[in-house]
């Protein structure tokens, strides 16, 4: 049986909210659909090298507010404030062409990772990189299930998928510790999925960390 049901929103609403937060009529859907999908990939982009974990946003009649949640913010803030300045400035200019009628009034909020290594985005990140570094992708793995149980997780579950190590066949690898159930909604799974390009081609990477059950 397979398993394609995304961890987190198969627990939308119990345990985990929606990443972007508004209400819109059927006409102006689909345009702010779009310019979140667009800002998200840009931001992402743009904030990498902070360890970029998940990007909130709020939206209401002539205000946005984002959050992002990062592992370094003391890279995005910058010296004195001077980063969030310019990141707030890249993304007036983003939105500018779709809001040309209406002035709108943008909130920028950084925010740290408490745990980068119980999360799914991040770790997914850092397994990227070094793939990406021809490092040997049994090493990577390993060390890195031992980082996120030693973190304090209750399980994890790491799948690479590609050409791995450079191979002529592409070929799909499993590796776990711990307990990683699916199923069960209380269960608070994180996940994440983040492609590595390597010289052979793309390697695809899933994370699945198991932080026990919560109160519903």
């Amino acid at each position: 049986m397979g398993q394609k049901v995304n961890p987190r929103g198969f627990r939308l609403g119990p345990l985990f909210t929606w990443s972007s937060r508004w209400f819109a009529d059927k006409k102006r859907y689909k345009h702010l659909l779009l310019e979140d999908v667009k800002l998200r990939k840009a931001l992402d982009k743009k904030l990498q090298h902070a360890g970029l974990s998940r990007i909130e946003i709020d939206r209401s009649i002539n205000r946005i507010d984002i959050t992002v949640y990062v592992v370094r913010p003391g890279i995005v803030i910058g010296r004195g404030g001077t980063g969030l300045e310019e990141l707030k400035k890249f993304i007036t200019q983003f939105l500018q062409p779709s809001e040309k009628k209406t002035a709108l009034k943008i909130e920028l909020k950084v925010e740290p990772v408490k745990e980068p290594n119980l999360d799914a985005a991040v770790v997914a990140h850092n397994i990227t990189e070094q793939l990406a570094k021809r490092m040997p992708h049994k090493r990577i793995v390993n060390q890195t299930l031992e980082r996120v149980m030693n973190a304090g997780a209750k399980g994890v579950k790491i799948m690479l998928s590609g050409r791995i190590a450079g191979a002529e066949i592409s070929r799909r690898e499993k590796y776990q510790r711990g307990s990683v159930p699916l199923s069960t909604i209380r269960e608070e799974v994180d996940f994440a999925q983040k492609p590595s390009l390597t010289k052979s081609g793309y390697i695809g990477v899933k994370v699945w960390i198991s932080k026990g059950e919560r109160e519903i």
